[in-house]
């Protein structure tokens, strides 16, 4: 098991770290022959020739060429996939309860299961969206993903992700970010664990534009933290797995890939604690829209509007005067994906439990139960609502979310969701 060496701070910014002292080259990238008999590989996360501002590319100084593998065969794991794309789908509010945690043993990679998603990685826009349950280190075995970058939610357990360019020691409410085609692997130091993936086909995440709100706010860049280097000198019967175009794909290869010695540039995997983000609110009146809840944003083609949001949802103060301090009744053109990591979500009163979800499609009605209602608009406006101990968040994109087959037919999800709204009366009485 490779160690974390440390962090530095900053998102996508240029960073230079090295595991051997002199492993980097001065003032060239490609020399001739790299130091201590190194190979020099650069991977690209955008196009050779997109704006600097917008590049995103790393040089690696490795054991052995990325290349060196065996022949790629079908991988099975037929509940990670993205068979999300066909045949009419339900516009009603779904809910789960927890994905179960596996009795047989079972990694990260045979612990996916796919929910939902639009899109696809040939179009390049769109996303995967998956839950884990897992209790077994992936042992011998690595995984990348050519489809798209990674966002890794855990709600249970901590996750040791041994990646080509350093180590992410990631717990509960904190996330993980693995860009397109970089080669890791996945161990549970508390054993089993559970969590949610979001898989981004589009462009990449960046931070959002604050606008009005100012140079400061929400989630600030330097606490985004990529790993030093950090390599496995390891050879032995290993296998490489490939996600590409959909499927999963299986090569042997006789090393392990997590043999960088050293890298520079701006594409690498970072991790960040959603507990640091900075909640702005209303102090006045009415419930701002969840959009200054964006932690991270994946930009379409449609100037504001995004192709994936990633929204959190924090412990706060609600101060608001006259107003219905939970989020309101609501129907989005955008989609919205939720899951809950820790706590309770002020929206619902039951039923949303930690490591579950909810969907909640384009145009359909949803919002905060009959418990919910009846509290909020009883409560005493004259004193603020600490929001304390919770953590959920909101995958948001502008394309209808397609739930796929074993979404539906999961015996864990909750086939009486619609229930939580049967308890709101009608009040009006018509002055006729």
């Amino acid at each position: 098991m490779i160690e974390s060496t440390g962090y530095q701070s900053g998102f996508a910014n240029e960073f230079a770290t090295e595991g051997v002292a002199g492993a980097l080259p001065v003032g060239r990238n490609s020399p001739q022959k790299v130091a201590h008999g190194l190979y020099a590989e650069q991977v690209s996360g955008t196009a050779f020739t997109a704006p600097r501002r917008e590049n995103r590319r790393s040089w690696l100084y490795r054991m052995r060429p990325a290349a060196m593998h065996g022949t790629f065969a079908p991988f099975a794991q037929p509940n990670f996939h993205n068979d999300f794309d066909n045949g009419p789908i339900t516009p009603d509010q779904l809910r789960w309860s927890p994905l179960p945690l596996p009795a047989a043993p079972t990694d990260f990679i045979e612990g996916l299961f796919t929910m939902a998603g639009n899109g696809s990685p040939a179009g390049q826009h769109g996303v995967g969206i998956h839950l884990y349950a897992a209790n077994r280190d992936m042992d011998g075995r690595y995984f990348y993903d050519a489809d798209g970058e990674l966002l890794i939610v855990p709600q249970q357990g901590r996750l040791h992700i041994e990646t080509e360019l350093g180590v992410l020691d990631v717990a509960p409410q904190e996330i993980a970010i693995v860009p397109r085609g970089i080669r890791f692997r996945v161990a549970l130091p508390d054993g089993a664990s559970r969590g949610y993936v979001c898989e981004n086909f589009g462009a990449l995440m960046r931070l959002p534009d604050l606008g009005p709100i100012g140079s400061n706010g929400l989630a600030n860049p330097r606490d985004f933290l990529t790993p030093n280097a950090a390599y496995e000198d390891r050879e032995g019967d290993f296998e490489l797995i490939a996600k590409f175009q959909g499927h999963l794909w299986r090569a042997s290869i006789g090393h392990s890939p997590l043999d960088v010695v050293a890298w520079h540039g701006n594409y690498a995997p970072c991790k960040y604690d959603l507990r640091h983000f900075n909640t702005i609110g209303s102090i006045s009146y009415d419930h701002p829209d969840p959009s200054i809840f964006t932690v991270l944003t994946s930009p379409s083609d449609t100037p504001g509007t995004a192709n994936l949001d990633f929204v959190v949802f924090p412990p706060r103060w609600l101060v608001a005067q006259d107003t219905f301090r939970p989020p309101w009744f609501h129907r989005n053109v955008a989609s919205e994906f939720m899951g809950l990591v820790t706590g309770v979500y002020d929206a619902k009163a039951e039923g949303f439990a930690p490591g579950g979800a909810s969907l909640h499609n384009c145009m359909s009605g949803h919002g905060p139960d009959a418990a919910t209602f009846d509290k909020a608009s009883n409560a005493d406006l004259s004193k603020p609502d600490v929001i304390k101990d919770t953590m959920a968040f909101m995958f948001e994109t502008r394309a209808v979310i397609r739930p796929t087959a074993q979404a539906i037919d999961a015996a864990h999800r909750q086939r009486d969701y619609q229930d939580c709204w049967k308890g709101l009366k009608k009040h009006f009485v018509s002055p006729r």
